[in-house]
């Protein structure tokens, strides 16, 4: 099966540990990990997106990221994580979380970090209900998330697995320095109820 049969098809790309008994593995006060893709799709995914090659920041960004939206890769691509994120992953935020509804995506983008490039992202905090990460490779060094107030990285997750928080002011996080290789991360915005919109 070719990238393209497996990115805009959405094959292969769900974790079978993912199940609707899943618990959350707990990283840090309010950081949930569980799988999610199977490596063999992290990697498709990073190949469509240096395919499309329109890694950059976007203008009205205040936090700036090499990135591209998967929107931009493929709407038939966004539109499947969207229904998939709100029908496996949702409800077992749900368990932990059970006040939060789910509105949909306000964006999901593959952000890039190289040497000589992007190596870091500045400290911040995200405009969204809750905000998610999924590690797409782990050859390089350096380059974890970073909670500071949690005193947690993602160094220790899998490729495929992702770690969920509430976004806004509880968990600033930022990117530390990347050391060697190229970081490619999916980056997940949730989007907020309308009345808070």
């Amino acid at each position: 099966m070719d990238d393209l049969q497996r990115v805009l098809g959405y094959l292969d790309a769900a974790d079978p540990a993912l199940t609707p008994d899943t618990e959350p593995r707990v990283l840090g006060q309010d950081l949930l990990v569980v799988p999610f893709w199977t490596p063999e799709f992290c990697r498709a995914v990073i190949r469509a997106a240096e395919a499309v090659g329109a890694f950059e920041p976007q203008p009205d960004d205040p936090v700036p990221g090499h990135e591209v939206s998967l929107a931009v890769i493929s709407p038939k691509l966004y539109a499947a994580v969207e229904m998939d994120i709100g029908e496996r992953l949702w409800p077992v935020l749900q368990t932990v979380w059970p006040y939060i509804d789910y509105y949909g995506l306000r964006d999901a983008f593959v952000i890039k970090y190289a040497m000589g490039a992007q190596e870091h992202l500045r400290m911040h905090h995200d405009v969204a209900q809750v905000s998610a990460s999924i590690k797409l490779n782990d050859d390089y060094e350096g380059g974890e998330l970073h909670f500071p107030r949690q005193g947690v990285t993602n160094r220790t997750l899998g490729v495929g697995e992702v770690v969920s928080w509430p976004s806004l002011v509880t968990h600033p996080h930022e990117t530390l320095p990347l050391k060697s290789g190229t970081k490619y991360a999916l980056t997940i915005w949730f989007e907020l109820p309308a009345q808070l919109d």
